[in-house]
């Protein structure tokens, strides 16, 4: 009877110090790639990107902003100048992509720990560009109609209104995939998305019944207010990240012009057409409609933010979290201190769980920041100017903006300190 041959040992991964100084360099930079595609902001990117060129024993000076990257890399066991190299990679601008953002982070954490080669590391970052399906491009359309629906609700508007609201956004959020295949329709898919909205809340109110004009107009775009690269922007900016922090705040202001311009087109067109649709300011609703509004906004922005099914729970829990708290202390001690203790509670939250899960904290931080943003603020700003040619309005719609602007970053920075984040993200 022969004797059994012994297991053979799977194959370890090759140690980092044995990689080529090449594929380390190419690793950090689709690292930074792929950390920037997913949303993260400069500092934090600049950060972590930093600190694993560190672990890999690399010298790293990176430069982050919202279309690219310039990194600069240098071996510390070579004479200075001998091995400097220099990346510059064009980007677009990020987007929120919480599933893919935890599977880069959890991949990098395997390399640095020596689990996996940056061969596999490479092949496990590249199965991530697998394009949406239809069922998911599906749900993210759908995504769009639950956030304005819910947004409605917690606005307690009538029962017409939250309707033309969903419809609203179910349409734009089939126009955004829509766009997804046709690059060339993203230029102006903003103002073609406030035009369709706006053009339907215009005709429902003149043939249907009256409507809270701007508001349903608002709430159907909620999605695309650029309220987090707002946020985001400031952010940068106290952070020293200037022209970074700069470029994001010209890019949500250009966001909230288009959306401005394609309501006012809307509402011109209405004019000559001769419509006259009726307005009303009317909110009946009780309080058990904003409890499932809550419920319905955090199920949607789990979706739109693109979580991993298991980050649910807590994506829908960070971000009912936020607005509770904003809303109630808000109540209590004026709107201010809501969304400056909402914003720092939501901040320690997500660096605790990045330190004791070991995943990001945007996972948190993102769904819990998203429903205090200042986008609707500075559009509803933007409509007041447009419609009534007071600048005494606009300006102070502005100023709202720039309250609730200085009241989250003020908490953010704060929850920073408070318990400093993971790895930057």
């Amino acid at each position: 009877m022969s004797t059994p041959l012994p297991p053979v040992p799977a194959a370890k991964p090759r140690p980092l110090s044995d990689a080529r100084y090449s594929e380390r360099i190419h690793f950090v930079c689709e690292l930074a790639e792929r950390l920037h595609a997913y949303g993260t902001t400069s500092q934090r990117l600049e950060g972590a990107i930093t600190l694993v060129a560190e672990k890999l024993s690399l010298e790293c000076e990176p430069w982050a902003n919202p279309t690219g990257l310039i990194l600069t890399f240098s071996d510390p066991l070579r004479p200075p100048g001998e091995s400097d190299v220099t990346r510059v990679i064009r980007l677009s601008p990020g987007d929120n992509d919480l599933a893919r953002l935890v599977e880069t982070d959890r991949v990098a954490e395997a390399v640095l720990a020596g689990e996996m080669g940056l061969a596999e590391a490479h092949a496990a970052l590249k199965a991530l560009d697998v394009p949406p399906s239809y069922r998911s491009r599906m749900l993210l359309a759908l995504g769009y109609g639950m956030s304005a629906c819910a947004v409605a609700g917690l606005l307690r508007l009538p029962w017409m209104e939250i309707g033309v609201a969903a419809v609203n956004g179910l349409l734009i959020g089939l126009l955004v995939q829509f766009a997804e295949l046709r690059p060339r329709l993203k230029e102006g898919l903003e103002a073609i998305a406030a035009l369709m909205a706006a053009s339907v809340t215009l005709l429902v109110a003149s043939y249907v019944a009256p409507l809270n004009q701007n508001t349903v107009i608002i709430a159907s775009l909620i999605v695309l207010l650029p309220g987090l690269a707002l946020t985001n922007a400031v952010s940068e900016l106290t952070s020293q990240h200037l022209i970074s922090g700069t470029a994001r705040f010209a890019g949500a202001v250009t966001t909230v012009l288009k959306l401005g311009i394609g309501t006012a087109l809307a509402l011109y067109g209405a004019t000559m057409l001769g419509l006259e649709p009726q307005v009303r300011a009317w909110r009946p609703q009780p309080a058990w409609v904003e409890a499932g509004a809550v419920v319905l906004a955090s199920c949607a922005f789990a979706i739109l933010f693109r979580g991993q099914k298991r980050d649910y729970p807590v994506v829908m829990l960070a971000a009912a979290s936020g607005y509770l708290i904003s809303r109630h202390v808000g109540l209590a001690l004026g709107a201010p201190v809501g969304i400056f203790l909402a914003a720092l509670i939501i901040t320690v939250a997500g660096n605790a769980y990045a330190q004791w899960v070991k995943r990001p904290g945007a996972v948190i931080r993102v769904p819990g920041i998203i429903m205090l943003v200042p986008g609707s603020a500075s559009l509803r700003g933007l409509l007041t100017l447009i419609q009534q040619q007071d600048v005494g309005a606009g300006n102070q719609a502005m100023l709202a903006v720039l309250n609730i602007l200085l009241s989250l970053v003020a908490g953010l920075l704060i929850g920073n300190l408070l318990l400093p984040s993971r790895r930057n993200l």
